[in-house]
């Protein structure tokens, strides 16, 4: 499926489909790398401290501003990486991409549950990479 300047390629040939992920997703344009976030607010506070829900949402609000910063949406993105303290917290991952990101149109995606992540009371920390048209504009630095 095609939209805008990305292809989302579900089941390639051979392949079971994926659910609730793209297999393949290509695109032309200007290529971007948001490091993974964790759920700091802009104060550098711990957003939900044991729920996985709250820093969730926070997570992925992190990387809509990661995003906006280089003139991204999360229609622009490619890959989602994740990274969980326990895999467990997938549920609640999936709830806060779903209240940002079209269900039809998910990016390829990989989910590792780790040993640790840069501080215990982290439970998650998220990645995205994206591909924004070549012609779109860049915002002004702030």
């Amino acid at each position: 499926m095609t939209i805008n300047h990305l292809t989302h390629i579900p089941a390639p040939d051979g392949v079971h489909p994926a659910v609730p992920y793209t297999h393949v997703v290509t695109g032309a344009g200007r290529w971007v790398a948001v490091s993974g976030q964790i759920a700091l607010d802009e104060e550098g506070r711990l957003v939900g401290p044991g729920d996985p829900l709250a820093q969730a949402r926070r997570v992925f609000l992190n990387l809509e501003r990661c995003l906006a910063a280089a003139g991204a949406t999360f229609d622009d993105v490619v890959r989602l990486t994740y990274y969980m303290a326990d895999i467990a917290h997938l549920k609640e991952v999936a709830v806060a991409r779903g209240e940002v990101m079209d269900p039809a149109r998910l990016p390829a995606s990989s989910a590792f549950q780790v040993v640790s992540l840069v501080s215990p009371e982290f439970l998650m920390e998220i990645e995205v990479d994206a591909i924004v048209p070549a012609d779109r504009e860049l915002p002004e630095p702030r």
